[in-house]
């Protein structure tokens, strides 16, 4: 009996644009979760991902909060980090040049405590190479100027650091927090100020406490939750955005653990996928579900990653 010839896969294409931002493949590390360089780079060629994203920077040195930081959960990661980092000069000449080295594609990641702090660090990147692509603006910070109120809890707020960091000279996507009554208004505030692309979502508040002392398990009190529990969230999130705002960017980030649930965010509406928590357990996580998102795609005879971006707002996949 004659074996059948295996049936041919055609390869699917996966650029994708985010604003006018073109990347070779629509998956990113995280802010936050693969370190301020090349940590990764010993693990996997960071040239294979659409984009390495940063952990975030201010324009000074910061040391973050007190210990105990991490506190794992049944559905993720509580963290309490602080934005602990080396400051945008540093990093510029400590840690750009190996990610560069590297091949990667870079993606800034900047926060501060007010529209001037952020202001100043989106101007010390001015002068950074053209492997970085853009900047994401970290809005999830307290805001020393209006009582420690997030910026990205407040309209206002959002547009004047968005109109602040456009000292940059390149592309800026504002990562927005889930933790808010409207995200569509706060989405469509930064995008009218001129960010290219919002980033959906950021941790969501959560907090952990020893039921043997009563008392937190974070040093710094509460934290922000990660990781597959709030996937749900992430995909709300995008899916809404998507359909109020139907041209706006988005690059959604939240729970990502394979190519399945990358899958789900472009077709509520992202153009580009982040990986974040699952990497500290699996440092190859992103290369992997690269990987699985394009084999998710050929499985289905699709032919460009387009072709599922927003699929869902238009009867889901032919």
């Amino acid at each position: 009996m004659r074996r059948r010839p295996p049936r041919e896969v055609a390869r699917v294409e996966l650029t994708t644009q985010i604003g006018s931002v073109t990347l070779p493949n629509p998956v990113m590390t995280a802010s936050g979760t693969s370190g301020h360089g090349a940590e990764l780079a010993d693990y996997f060629d960071l040239s294979a991902l659409g984009a390495v994203v940063v952990k975030s920077l201010a324009a000074f040195a910061w040391d973050g909060n007190p210990p105990p930081r991490l506190v794992p959960t049944r559905a993720g990661l509580l963290n309490a980090v602080g934005l602990q980092g080396p400051g945008v000069a540093s990093w510029l000449r400590d840690d750009l040049p190996r990610l560069v080295d590297a091949g990667a594609r870079v993606v800034a990641s900047i926060w501060g405590r007010s529209v001037e702090e952020f202001r100043a660090a989106a101007e010390l990147l001015a002068a950074a190479p053209s492997d970085v692509v853009a900047v994401e603006v970290n809005l999830s910070c307290p805001n020393l100027d209006d009582r420690r109120q997030i910026f990205a809890h407040s309209e206002s707020a959002t547009r004047e650091v968005v109109e602040a960091t456009a000292g940059c000279g390149r592309p800026r996507w504002a990562k927005l927090s889930p933790n808010v009554g409207d995200l569509v208004a706060i989405a469509a505030s930064a995008l009218g100020a001129g960010a290219e692309a919002v980033t959906l979502v950021n941790t969501v508040l959560g907090m952990a406490i020893d039921p043997a002392t009563g008392r937190p398990l974070l040093g710094n009190g509460g934290g922000g939750l990660s990781g597959p529990g709030i996937h749900p969230v992430a995909v709300r999130a995008v899916h809404d955005v998507r359909a109020a705002l139907p041209s706006a960017a988005i690059v959604g980030v939240g729970g990502v653990t394979c190519g399945d649930d990358a899958a789900e965010l472009l077709l509520a509406g992202a153009s580009a996928v982040q990986v974040g928590t699952v990497t500290f357990a699996e440092p190859r996580a992103p290369l992997r579900v690269s990987r699985e998102l394009r084999r998710w795609a050929e499985e289905r005879g699709i032919g460009t990653i387009a072709e599922v971006i927003g699929a869902t707002h238009h009867g889901g996949l032919p």
